[in-house]
């Protein structure tokens, strides 16, 4: 118990005092999962609005995909995207991997379907009659589809912070595309398995407490955003 508190004390020290390695490390955490959850959205809501409307052969197929997409361990997303930017893979002569651009691509590929099947859920969530009443009253397709968006903008908020939670705090995807190569990719995951290998538990455990400050800032940030949505 006294190396839990110990651990925590420190990493708040650390935070306090403005540390540069672990500021670094931070911000290069904030960077990747901040940009894949990025991308997420931007491919996922789209995507997903389009699931939650439209109706085909095969529709409960892809919902089920996406389903399990959502489950998606993220060492499977990190093999995926290490077979494809491998030297001798597809996307070999990009030369991404061990760099922060292929720990967004994976990280990316874990937060779509979390961010897809969310938006998907608060699509359906709306009234049934609502789409066919806002063009009845001269509304254009695009201009329903924002009125939609709106109406749902709390379940997609929330889609916004499952992708971003689903994205900070994993590390076996990073660590296979990323190498945890020091001052280049190392993250706050990669680094807290780093010092558990080493047997530094205090470490950790400092590395860890601040991780649990970024997401929690970052979460607190995206919730007040959502709950200001809810009163507009």
């Amino acid at each position: 118990m006294r190396l839990i508190i110990d651990g925590i004390v420190e990493g708040l020290r650390l935070l306090a005092s403005l540390d540069r390695e672990v500021l670094r490390i931070t911000w290069l955490t904030l960077r990747v999962s901040g940009t894949a959850t990025v991308i997420a959205v931007l491919a996922g809501v789209p995507l997903g609005t389009w699931l939650g409307l439209a109706r085909f052969r095969g529709r409960g197929t892809l919902i089920t995909i996406v389903n399990v997409g959502m489950g998606l361990p993220p060492v499977i997303a990190g093999l995926l995207v290490s077979i494809l930017l491998w030297r001798s893979g597809p996307l070999g002569a990009l030369r991404l991997l061990y760099t922060p651009t292929a720990m967004i691509i994976a990280q990316g590929l874990i937060a779509s379907p979390l961010v897809i099947g969310l938006t998907r859920s608060a699509i359906e969530s709306l009234d049934t009659g609502l789409q066919e009443q806002l063009l009845s009253l001269g509304a254009s397709r695009r201009q329903m589809l924002w009125s939609l968006l709106g109406e749902c903008r709390l379940g997609l908020m929330a889609a916004v912070i499952a992708g971003f939670g689903g994205v900070v705090s994993e590390v076996g995807a990073s660590i296979m595309v990323g190498g945890n190569i020091p001052g280049h990719t190392r993250v706050l995951t990669t680094a807290i398995v780093l010092e558990v290998s080493r047997g530094q538990f205090g470490a950790a455990i400092a590395l860890s407490t601040v991780l649990m400050v970024l997401a929690y800032l970052t979460t607190a940030i995206l919730t007040g955003l959502q709950q200001k949505g809810s009163r507009a």
